[in-house]
C-alpha cells in the first residue's frame, strides 16, 4: 500500500550475467585458493558488470577491471573482472560509476567492450571476493547454472 514502508530486498547479487562458479574453480590461484577471501565467480556472457551489493564504491582501479565496495553493515568486497586483465591497461573496460558513489545492488558499474576483448583471449571470469566483514562460508545453489546480473544469490 505505502511504497515507503516496503523493506528493500537485500543480499548479494550476481555481478554479471553468465554461469555461476565456485571460486575454487577459477583459473587464478590468488582467487581459487581463497588467499584474498572467500567468494564466488561468474563466467560472463553479459556486457555490464553491476554492483553485487548496495553500498559505496570505495575504489575503482585506474584500468577499470576491478572495484571495491563497502556496505552499511561493514561488508567489504572486491569485484575483479577477468584474469590478468590488468595487463590490458583499461582497454575494453568503461567505468559507469566512480569512487564515492552510493549505489544499489544491480546498478551498472563497468561496461565491457566484447568486440575489443574477444581478440585478447583473456579469461573474463568475474570474481566477487569478500575481503572483510563477511565470515560465512560461501556455498551457492547456483553453481553451474546461468544467473542474471543483479540476481540475488545470497540472502541477507
Amino acid at each position: 500500500m505505502f511504497g515507503f514502508l516496503k523493506k528493500e530486498s537485500s543480499g548479494i547479487a550476481a555481478p554479471v550475467s553468465g554461469i555461476c562458479r565456485n571460486i575454487t574453480e577459477v583459473a587464478d590461484k590468488a582467487f581459487s585458493s581463497k588467499a584474498m577471501g572467500d567468494g564466488f565467480a561468474v563466467e560472463p556472457d553479459g556486457d555490464t558488470v553491476v554492483a553485487p551489493v548496495s553500498g559505496e564504491i570505495v575504489m575503482i582501479f585506474p584500468t577499470n577491471h576491478a572495484f571495491g565496495m563497502k556496505t552499511k553493515s561493514g561488508i567489504e568486497l572486491l569485484v575483479h573482472i577477468g584474469i590478468d586483465t590488468v595487463s590490458l591497461n583499461g582497454k575494453g573496460f568503461t567505468a559507469l560509476a566512480k569512487k564515492g558513489d552510493k549505489v544499489k545492488a544491480g546498478a551498472p558499474v563497468v561496461r565491457l567492450d566484447r568486440k575489443q576483448l574477444q581478440n585478447t583471449e583473456i579469461d573474463l571470469t568475474t570474481m566477487v571476493v569478500f575481503t572483510d566483514g563477511y565470515d560465512k562460508p560461501v556455498n551457492l545453489d547456483c553453481y553451474g547454472d546461468r544467473v542474471e546480473a543483479g540476481q540475488i544469490l545470497i540472502q541477507d
